[in-house]
């Protein structure tokens, strides 16, 4: 070796050793001895170390967890409120239901002549007539309305919870969607920096013919695709945000965090049993509410049998004044109705009839949910330790596995016995595992909604 060969090399040396010193100073603080981007994604789900980095905040430093988001929907929510207040207008009609028609007055003539008619007798001029009336509705039916109007304050009452139930599972996705990009994000942080590592290494050795151009060019390329990955993880970030604001009713671009320790907790592979469902789920509640709502609506039908009261008082007074020799007069009036003859009792008859079929296939509907939802959830739960057992799979053999051939690659690198090139398609390999890990640990929060929608917890 020559002199000025052995300068340079000694250069070459001196440069690199500095840099690979500062890199493993950087690392160190770290708790690495090599970047290692790998564990803060996988870790931070078994909980053994959680790597990933808060959740980047509003200013005011304003972190929500999820159970103070669900809080904030049931109490602010917009579409909670109709339902209260329906409710309140159902009971206001059922308190009307006790109330009597107004009573019917009238006045008139009764025996009047005809105009330019000849009157022989004072007596034959007629009366002036006033007539009172009033409708006296059956007790029975009053009572059986009311206790219709009330079930349908009932019913209303049910469906709050449906809705409810609704907003917090679309809650629940939003913020386990941005759980999973945080860890995304911070992945890529610490990609960014190997890459980084990588490319400055490679600048270091191409003027001392120690790396070709080609692969400053490819590091320089995977930087490019790395900060759209990350502009796209920041504007999904975003989206969530907006979301979950909206169903707090909070202004939609208004910044906060979350808490990026929260882990969702997988249910116990325990298949609840139809009863235990039917107790639970707000839309069988519901039905429930309507099957007696209807029932009182039979209730109230067959009060129709029942006869309805009339009072009518007339006075009639001479219009001859005190030249007639007839007395002032009265007619006091009692009337009933008779709802039970074949004519009239149609309506209600065919009323009560259609009802009772309307329960039937509402029963039928609601055995049928039932089944349905037990069968869902058994499902689910086999899903749920399906994808449970892959995500351990690539926490324990997968992702491990391809990052000693990336350390491998790297070390022989470093020692100047491998090419960079090589080094990049491992990396390259060993990102896309990462990602394709949060991408299954995703899906994996969501069957975790789903489950617990089915079962509203």
């Amino acid at each position: 070796m020559n002199l000025k060969n052995l300068v340079n090399w000694m250069c070459w040396k001196l440069l690199t050793n500095s840099l690979l010193a500062a890199l493993l100073v950087t690392q160190v603080g770290l708790g690495q001895t090599r970047p290692q981007p790998v564990p803060s994604a996988v870790q931070s789900l078994t909980g053994t170390d959680q790597y990933v980095r808060p959740s980047a905040a509003a200013p005011s430093g304003l972190v929500l967890a999820l159970d103070s988001v669900l809080v904030r929907i049931d109490r602010d929510n917009p579409l909670l409120k109709p339902y209260s207040s329906r409710a309140a207008a159902a009971r206001a009609y059922a308190e009307g239901a006790r109330s009597w028609m107004a009573p019917m007055v009238g006045g008139g003539v009764f025996m009047a002549p005809y105009p330019m008619q000849m009157v022989m007798d004072q007596r034959d001029m007629g009366y002036g007539m006033i007539a009172i009336e009033q409708d006296i509705p059956n007790p029975v039916k009053q009572r059986a309305k009311q206790v219709f109007q009330r079930s349908k304050a009932a019913v209303e009452e049910a469906g709050r919870g449906i809705t409810l139930n609704r907003l917090r599972s679309d809650a629940k996705g939003l913020y386990f969607d941005w759980l999973v990009l945080e860890k995304r994000r911070s992945v890529l942080a610490e990609n960014r920096q190997i890459l980084q590592t990588m490319k400055k290494l490679a600048d270091i050795r191409y003027p001392y013919q120690q790396g070709s151009l080609g692969n400053i060019y490819k590091a320089e390329g995977r930087l490019y695709e790395l900060d759209n990955m990350v502009t796209m993880t920041e504007s999904e970030i975003q989206r969530k945000r907006i979301g979950l604001n909206t169903l707090m009713n909070r202004p939609q671009t208004e910044a906060f965090g979350i808490d990026t320790t929260y882990c969702p907790t997988e249910p116990q592979p325990v298949v609840p049993s139809t009863e235990e469902i039917s107790q639970i789920r707000s839309d069988i509640l519901r039905m429930d509410k309507q099957i007696l709502s209807m029932r009182a609506g039979i209730e109230a039908q067959r009060a129709q049998a029942r006869p309805d009261f009339r009072v009518r008082f007339d006075q009639m007074q001479p219009l001859a004044g005190t030249k007639s020799m007839m007395p002032t007069q009265m007619t006091i009036m009692g009337m009933i109705s008779i709802p039970v003859l074949p004519w009239a009792s149609r309506m209600y008859k065919a009323e009560i009839t259609g009802m009772e079929q309307d329960i039937a296939a509402m029963r039928y509907e609601r055995e049928g949910m039932l089944i349905e939802t037990q069968g869902m959830v058994a499902q689910m739960l086999t899903d749920i330790r399906t994808m449970r057992t892959q995500l351990e799979n690539y926490e324990r053999r997968v992702i491990p596995t391809i990052r000693k051939n990336y350390d491998t690659q790297l070390i022989a690198y470093e020692q100047n016995k491998g090419d960079l090139f090589v080094v990049i398609d491992a990396w390259e390999t060993l990102n896309m595992t990462q990602m394709d890990y949060l991408t299954r640990l995703q899906e994996y929060y969501r069957m975790i909604v789903s489950y617990e929608r089915e079962l509203e917890k």
